[in-house]
């Protein structure tokens, strides 16, 4: 296998030019995507927000950019929905440091609090058997497969639908998220980097990988599922201040949605 070095324009994503870093192939036609000035909050950016190639790639292709990550520095993500946002550069990157100053159990009490407040008295039906009190984090799944494998089925399930490839400039899945500058949660969450916190701590107790990344959808792979009711009830609490929609506008409660959460290898979010 050939060592090529980041071409001039992957370089640019990373704040040294991208020294010593290295792709084991050649990339596909592409080119990297500036924020648009007009959508940021501090007009032009210093740096490019990521890659993304021109036509869609295999999950091969993707499983082998996600092997040579510890070498380039570059997380791949699979991009839905290309033309919008990312095509026209609708992103906000943030310094994934900022990451550091937050948690999943400290957004997960935040957003708890915040929506059961709201809530009328009725419809905390959805959250038995927690109803208003926050049921903190789950306990870590157990590995029931490698997460790295795990992510490469998921990227095979997801690459059939014709989806370009976005490579980008961060040590981790979850840090990708705020490193490309994905708004994806908008309509739940106005500042991405507290849930960045949050699919990091995912990472760690769950094996998750992130995969996928559209307009308004994150699809992670998840080698450590839980697998009883009990604990995929715990989950499905996390997953509720995450993502409310998919639990509101699903099943309708956390019960129902727990029963789809045991064992299953795939969590896709989608905000409406």
């Amino acid at each position: 296998m050939s060592d090529h070095r980041l071409p001039g324009g992957l370089g640019r994503l990373f704040a040294d030019g991208g020294s010593g870093r290295r792709l084991p192939v050649a990339l596909p036609p592409g080119e990297v995507v500036w924020p648009d000035p007009g959508y940021t909050r501090q007009g032009d950016a210093p740096r490019p927000a990521f890659w993304m190639s021109d036509e869609p790639v295999s999950s091969e292709g993707w499983a082998v950019l996600r092997d040579w990550h510890p070498h380039s520095g570059l997380w791949p993500v699979l991009l839905d929905e290309s033309a919008q946002p990312w095509g026209v550069g609708q992103v906000l990157p943030d310094d994934p440091r900022q990451i550091d100053h937050f948690t999943a159990e400290g957004f997960m009490a935040e957003v708890w609090q915040e929506w059961v407040t709201q809530m009328p008295q009725d419809a905390l039906d959805e959250l038995e058997p927690y109803g208003g009190i926050c049921p903190g984090l789950a306990a870590p799944g157990v590995p029931r497969a490698d997460p790295e494998a795990v992510a490469d089925w998921l990227a095979g399930e997801l690459a059939v639908r014709g989806m370009p490839l976005g490579l980008v400039a961060a040590g981790r899945g979850a840090d990708a998220l705020a490193v490309m500058g994905w708004q994806g949660a908008l309509h739940h969450n106005e500042w991405m980097v507290p849930m960045a916190a949050v699919v990091r701590s995912w990472e760690d107790r769950f094996g998750a990988r992130v995969v996928g990344v559209g307009f308004n959808t994150l699809d992670l792979s998840v080698a450590a599922p839980p697998v009883d009711p009990e604990h995929a009830l715990h989950v499905a609490a996390e997953h509720w201040t995450f993502c409310p929609d998919n639990v509101v506008q699903g099943p309708g409660d956390l019960e129902g949605y727990a029963e789809q959460l045991i064992g299953g290898h795939a969590w896709s979010f989608w905000w409406d």
